[in-house]
């Protein structure tokens, strides 16, 4: 659903064991800041260079500080507390390396499934290259609106399964493409489907299966995506560690007349780990927290090759 994943891991993903969803009414939250290094190489990046001299070369590399705040605000009611209005990135997310700010709905029935009805207001929009294969000439940015929404069930018939199901849609406010292979409004499904697997008292796995079918405008930048993901979380006393890696093969419907028509094809990766350590220096509600992810996409057209890292130490503070 998303292109744009932030390299994050911070937290457990947990699953509900009681009819609520949280231990009291009303509104409960955390924050953290997270300070470090980024860095990104692509020819698609508008943050890269604006200039390209060749639809063969490979991309340059933009490497920077970052801040990054993230968060949650919950609001938990209801006569057994099983319901919840919420806004901002949920730990379930950031835990597998997806950055989505949400504004959601949660209802927790009494046999364990959870229900959440979410819409995301942010994950499509952005800015991109309005002609992404221009040549010796600096590229204009436009533009890119859209919208998400969501649909998650946890503990689907009280299994420890989870569904996560999204449909976005995608429109580039001025793409000198539109009309041709390579238009870039689309419209996007996304389907994930977890299990979550028990192995100790300290340690859980969570192999997930993930489907996305992009539609665009363009042949060219259409296509189906399949992946494989894997995480990892164990809790050693007051320390607790998060690792993520996924695989995703990436095939594009046809090819564009600008790369003789070899349709496009990616392998892409990506790796994450975190630590986070609770009641840092005897502050009840302060946690320590650290990360480092890698991502890369290695496409059959150089043109698309794409690679980015992240590493970065914060505090987060619930409340």
């Amino acid at each position: 659903m998303n292109d744009r994943r932030l390299l994050v891991s911070l937290c457990f993903l947990t699953l509900p064991v009681s009819a609520q969803v949280a231990p009291k009414a009303g509104f409960s939250g955390e924050i953290s800041i997270n300070m470090g290094v980024a860095s990104s190489t692509s020819n698609l990046n508008t943050s890269g260079s604006d200039t390209i001299n060749s639809l063969n070369q490979s991309a340059s590399s933009d490497t920077g500080f970052i801040l990054a705040p993230l968060g949650t605000l919950t609001y938990t009611f209801g006569s057994n507390l099983n319901q919840q209005l919420y806004g901002g990135t949920s730990r379930d997310d950031i835990a597998v390396g997806t950055l989505a700010f949400e504004l959601g709905y949660r209802y927790h029935f009494q046999s364990g499934t959870s229900v959440d009805i979410s819409y995301l207001p942010t994950i499509v929009s952005g800015e991109e290259w309005a002609d992404p294969y221009l040549l010796n000439a600096p590229r204009k940015e436009t533009d890119v609106d859209g919208n998400a929404y969501r649909l998650q069930i946890s503990r689907l018939a009280g299994l420890p399964i989870k569904l996560d199901l999204a449909y976005a849609d995608k429109d580039v406010d001025n793409d000198e493409y539109v009309g041709t292979e390579l238009a870039r409004d689309a419209k996007t499904w996304y389907m994930k489907s977890q299990y979550i697997l028990p192995l100790s008292k300290q340690s859980t796995l969570a192999p997930a299966l993930t489907y996305t079918d992009h539609s665009a405008d363009g042949n060219a930048s259409s296509f189906d995506e399949i992946g494989l993901e894997i995480s990892w979380f164990t809790a050693v006393e007051r320390n607790r560690l998060a690792l993520t890696a996924g695989y995703s093969k990436r095939d594009y419907d046809q090819g564009a007349q600008l790369f003789d028509h070899v349709a496009r094809s990616e392998d892409v990766i990506s790796l994450f780990a975190a630590f986070e350590r609770p009641n840092i220096m005897g502050w009840k509600n302060w946690s320590l927290i650290s990360l480092a992810g890698y991502g890369q996409s290695n496409s059959n057209l150089t043109f698309y090759d794409e690679s980015q890292y992240i590493v970065s130490v914060g505090m987060n503070y619930r409340f």
